[in-house]
């Protein structure tokens, strides 16, 4: 992911600028670079590395998620809503 991108993202999703660590910031940053490997999946099939990696950052987003249901559910929900992703 670009810097310019993932800066954008911080902006929109954090509490500041430079917040990097909360966890809306870090799904919604995740939600991006699975997006982009999911387009690079697409034209490369065999790109089996990628695919370690994709599973590997869904995984990440997962406990990210699980951690903002049980502790804020309101974010929880408007953090799915806002990325589109189901529950």
């Amino acid at each position: 992911m670009k810097r310019d991108k993932k800066k954008k993202v911080m902006a929109k999703y954090g509490l500041h600028p430079k917040d990097t660590g909360s966890s809306k910031v870090q799904i919604a940053i995740l939600t991006e670079r699975i997006n982009e490997l999911s387009k690079h999946l697409e034209d490369h099939p065999k790109d089996d590395h990628s695919r370690r990696g994709l599973l590997s950052l869904v995984g990440k987003r997962r406990k990210h998620l699980n951690y903002l249901r049980l502790h804020r559910q309101e974010d929880y929900e408007q953090v799915l809503k806002e990325l589109k992703l189901r529950k």
